[in-house]
């Protein structure tokens, strides 16, 4: 294990903000997970997980213990009955991994493809988009257990999936470091197409009567997220993001036709989320509709921080921005989200050292 004293965290993070790291290590192999993991509990240090940054604000003052980056490599194959299983090592890139899927033809994640970051933080988010989530595809996650030192394997059924969550980031938040997850994919399936972005992307780029492809529908939803600044492309300040800065609201049925009657553009877009407690009918509406409802366009700046120009889920450093700058504006806007429709907006990046 080497071990890196004051390590900038900025530039490990999409956002490009953040303090120093008081300690940092690279681990590309489980016994580098046990080490750092026992360096840091025989010191009574803080210890956080690190994947591709992507889903992070670091705080100006940075982070006063262990950072470990995970960086374990490794993609096999496992022909199945069943599928295509996909076992992949929780440092590979998760787009990587999408491509790989498409040049074999494995239907399962190619609504996915763009999005950054690493394999190991998908089953920690449950990341999804445009139709898919990953919960649809894990067989396995292998993981690292802090509290018993072992290494453990759970099932899908044992991961406590729902939108945007699981038992990683919930009940046993800080509990497992995620090493390896297998997916299972299924070979010359047909690609998801339910959201009327896509459909309308790929009517545009097929001729008339065409099928698309997995191909075609990854490309698409590649243009959909440049589009709206979602996609990580070199000297585009809209890129210096976290992604969506704020998560989709699951609300009442009642709340959403009271939002609708407040909205001056009308009643926001809608989406199923399926029965809540009681099983009363649960709606998810656009965070970046009651965000724009609120008074907040594209384009929004705050000093160094803004809202993207493409998408105003996106908070993005504009230049020179601060952990601080973003966190202000995320906070003004979630302040005035509250105040006209009742709902506090929360927060998707993870939060670190504050």
């Amino acid at each position: 294990m080497l071990l890196i004293e004051n390590q900038p965290l900025a530039p490990l993070t999409t956002f490009g903000v953040g303090g120093l790291a008081r300690w940092f290590v690279e681990a590309a192999a489980e016994a580098e997970i046990e080490e750092a993991v026992a360096w840091s509990v025989e010191r009574g240090v803080d210890l956080f997980v690190l994947g591709g940054g992507s889903n992070l604000l670091v705080s100006d003052d940075g982070f006063n213990g262990l950072v470990l980056k995970i960086c374990i490599p490794g993609l096999n194959l496992l022909e199945e009955e069943d599928g295509t299983k996909f076992r992949v090592g929780a440092g590979v890139s998760w787009d990587h991994l999408v491509e790989q899927s498409l040049g074999l033809n494995c239907a399962g994640v190619e609504c996915l493809a763009g999005i950054p970051g690493t394999v190991g933080g998908t089953p920690v988010q449950n990341v999804g988009a445009y139709g898919q989530e990953v919960s649809s595809v894990i067989d396995r996650v292998r993981a690292y257990d802090r509290h018993s030192r072992a290494f453990v394997e759970l099932g899908a059924a044992d991961c406590g999936f729902s939108y945007r969550r699981s038992r990683f980031n919930t009940v046993d938040r800080n509990c497992f470091i995620v090493t390896r997850v297998d997916y299972r994919l299924t070979p010359n399936g047909s690609p998801t197409i339910r959201y009327a972005d896509l459909e309308r992307a790929l009517a545009a780029s097929l001729p008339e009567g065409g099928q698309p492809t997995l191909e075609d529908v990854a490309a698409a939803v590649r243009r959909i997220r440049q589009s709206k600044g979602m996609l990580i492309v070199d000297g585009d300040p809209d890129c210096r993001s976290a992604g969506s800065f704020f998560k989709n609201p699951v609300i009442s049925e009642d709340l959403f036709q009271s939002i609708a009657a407040r909205g001056a553009a009308g009643a926001p877009p809608r989406f199923p989320a399926g029965p809540g407690n009681e099983n009363l009918i649960r709606v998810k509406i656009p965070a970046a509709w009651l965000i724009e409802q609120a008074g907040f366009a594209k384009g929004f700046a705050l000093g160094a921080a803004g809202i993207s120009t493409k998408h105003t889920l996106a908070l993005i450093n504009r230049g020179g921005a601060t952990a601080t700058d973003i966190l202000a504006l995320a906070i003004r806007i979630s302040d005035a989200v509250a105040e006209r429709f009742g709902i506090r907006l929360e927060m998707e990046p993870e939060r670190v050292g504050f």
